[in-house]
């Protein structure tokens, strides 16, 4: 019974000394952990001094191109088509007959028509002499007057009925594929082709609502199109008066001249809008900006270590990033290993030129 109880005393004591044995260690192996911190060597990295320069602002926006003036071809009246007097695919000139619809049934209601006219303008002389003699009232006369007044309107309504059976162009431009061919009865309703003045185009396009006060009209702006890197230029005409609520952007629209016939409407344009020269602007490279909750940060190196920075920021280009505030002129931003720093680390930095 004595040599079980002295086994259970002698493991107890085992256990016990095992315990404190890791205790130790593990209060040593912190100790020698926090001195080889302090110990560590810089992280190598790469970095730039910030220096102020100028800096030409520009917004990159996608718009569309479309026609200075575009119609469909109708006509107001009904008919069967006459003749057609254009190509299609052709460029036509302002005030061109397009196509004719038969007349025939119109002219002969303007000859009924001007017969009455001319019945009731000899009976509205009559009733005026009459009158003049006291032979028939006043009454009578303005029956007689209203009469030739009714004729001459009714004349005049099937002369314009008429004059819409010739259609023509409203504007020069180029004209399409005609859906229509000669017989072919049409209505108000029935497209005859389109008119398009491709000579100038408009480039409509939205600019966030922070860059509507610099917009001014006659402003330049430059463009390129899907598969193709010429680039055209256009002149700002017309902005719209208020933001749209829902987007928070400003319609702008500019026109540009297309004197070859190299653009087409209803193509997407990459415009081009510059903003105001910034003197002593602050740019540094996109990969030294970490997005974080609230907005971005970097890291600058001050002291052996590095320094985590809040900034905002501007406008970008393809390889910098304006920086509106939280940095300083002279201040070395870390460019690489960026995303394995943390505030305080020591680093050696490379500067770059």
């Amino acid at each position: 019974m004595k040599i079980k109880h002295l086994v259970y005393a002698l493991l107890i004591l085992g256990i016990g000394g095992m315990i404190a044995y890791r205790i130790s260690s593990n209060k040593k192996s912190d100790s020698e952990n926090g001195k080889g911190q302090g110990n560590k060597k810089p992280s190598r990295v790469s970095g730039i001094v910030v220096q102020p320069q100028n800096f030409a602002d520009n917004l990159s926006l996608s718009g569309s191109i479309e026609a200075n003036e575009q119609i469909d071809v109708r006509s107001e009246v009904s008919g069967i088509v006459e003749s057609i007097n254009f190509s299609e695919g052709t460029m036509v000139a302002k005030g061109q007959v397009l196509f004719k619809v038969n007349d025939i049934e119109l002219r002969a209601q303007l000859a009924q028509a001007k017969t009455a006219q001319g019945l009731a303008s000899e009976n509205e002389r009559r009733a005026k002499l009459l009158l003049q003699k006291e032979a028939i009232s006043q009454e009578e006369y303005d029956i007689a007057s209203a009469d030739f007044k009714s004729a001459k309107a009714q004349s005049q309504l099937i002369s314009a009925q008429i004059a819409k059976t010739t259609v023509r162009a409203p504007f020069a431009g180029k004209i399409g594929l005609r859906s229509i061919s000669e017989g072919t009865y049409v209505t108000p309703t029935t497209m005859i082709a389109k008119l398009v003045n491709t000579s100038r185009l408009k480039i409509t396009f939205s600019i966030p609502e922070k860059y509507a006060s610099q917009m001014k009209v006659n402003g330049t702006l430059s463009f390129t199109t899907a598969g193709s890197t010429e680039k055209f230029t256009a002149k700002i005409y017309a902005i719209e008066p208020e933001i749209e609520v829902a987007t928070r952007t400003l319609r702008l629209r500019a026109i540009a001249e297309n004197p070859d016939g190299k653009l087409y409407p209803g193509t997407f344009a990459n415009v081009t809008l510059p903003l105001d020269n910034i003197k002593d602007a602050l740019l540094v490279p996109t990969q030294a900006l970490i997005p974080i909750q609230n907005g971005k940060k970097l890291f600058v190196s001050q002291g052996g270590k590095a320094k985590e920075v809040i900034v905002k920021t501007g406008a970008r280009t393809d390889k910098d990033i304006l920086i509106t505030s939280g940095l300083k002129v002279g201040d070395t931003v870390l460019t690489t290993g960026v995303m394995t720093l943390k505030d305080g680390m020591p680093v050696s930095v490379q500067i770059l030129k």
